[in-house]
């Protein structure tokens, strides 16, 4: 992998669905450009497979799509390593969360208020702060954009730039044109198919199976789809033919600290 400073340089630490699959965590991705570093998402077992790849205290900001658990539960052991672990910052955190997502975190670690320590469980360790699906984000040299996508709670994909290269997370949804927009002349989308190959929900949607994605990735033009965020029992010659029907660019099945450069 290069070390060029200009590069997007991409981490997979978790592409499992809500249930993790054998071994494996949660959604999230550690983003690297230069200096700057960026986690989107913080699902189950997450943490841990991000100490695989970096100290926990060289992060830059974490962002969180959608407060759904298997998306933020491992805020919970970052926040004790940032308190207790022998690597310590020598600030705090910064926290990015979509709209409404403080209040649920504060009142689901409301729980843990009576440890004896002193301050709050959080701010001890992050600098909670709540982005504004409008305006973009910059996290030093990386700039954020958002755009809302079609989940069962508000959520967020997410549109990573740096230099020049870009890449989209989809966070969860089901087919959207809002994400293929923001996904339109970006370099790679990174876009979950929870959905086994021809299923869809009935009623009210929320995922994509891996068609969906390929078309939406079709759509939206660009040359690399990255498929995560699947059943592993599905497999991934099953995944990589449903969405090979419909797209024709590359391919990348995402699994578990599989590193990429956009």
């Amino acid at each position: 992998m290069s070390t060029n400073g200009a590069a997007l340089r991409l981490t997979v630490l978790g592409a499992s669905p809500a249930v993790p699959n054998p071994g494996c965590a949660c959604s999230s991705y550690l983003v690297e450009a230069g200096e700057d570093r960026l986690v989107l998402d913080l699902g189950t077992g997450a943490f841990a497979n991000l100490r695989c790849h970096i100290s926990y205290t060289d992060i830059s900001a974490v962002a969180i799509s959608h407060m759904h658990a298997d998306h933020f539960i491992d805020v919970i052991p970052y926040r004790y390593a940032l308190k207790y672990g022998w690597e310590r910052r020598a600030d705090p955190l910064p926290l990015l969360l979509p709209p409404g997502g403080e209040s649920l975190l504060r009142t689901l670690v409301s729980a843990f208020a009576r440890e004896g320590n002193s301050g709050d469980f959080l701010d001890e360790s992050f600098a909670v702060r709540t982005y504004d699906p409008e305006r973009p984000w910059h996290v030093g040299s990386i700039d954020v954009r958002f755009a809302p996508t079609r989940h069962y709670i508000p959520a967020y994909a997410m549109r990573v730039s740096h230099a020049g290269r870009a890449f989209v997370f989809s966070a969860d949804t089901a087919p959207s044109p809002e994400l293929v927009e923001l996904a339109r002349g970006a370099d790679a989308l990174l876009c979950e198919a929870t959905l086994e190959p021809g299923m869809v929900e009935i009623g009210e949607r929320g995922h994509s199976n891996p068609a969906e994605a390929a078309l939406m990735a079709r759509e939206a033009g660009v040359p690399r789809l990255i498929i995560t965020h699947y059943p592993q029992h599905v497999g991934e010659h099953a995944i990589r033919a449903d969405a090979e029907r419909f797209f024709e660019g590359e391919i990348v099945i995402a699994r578990d600290h599989l590193r990429l450069e956009v």
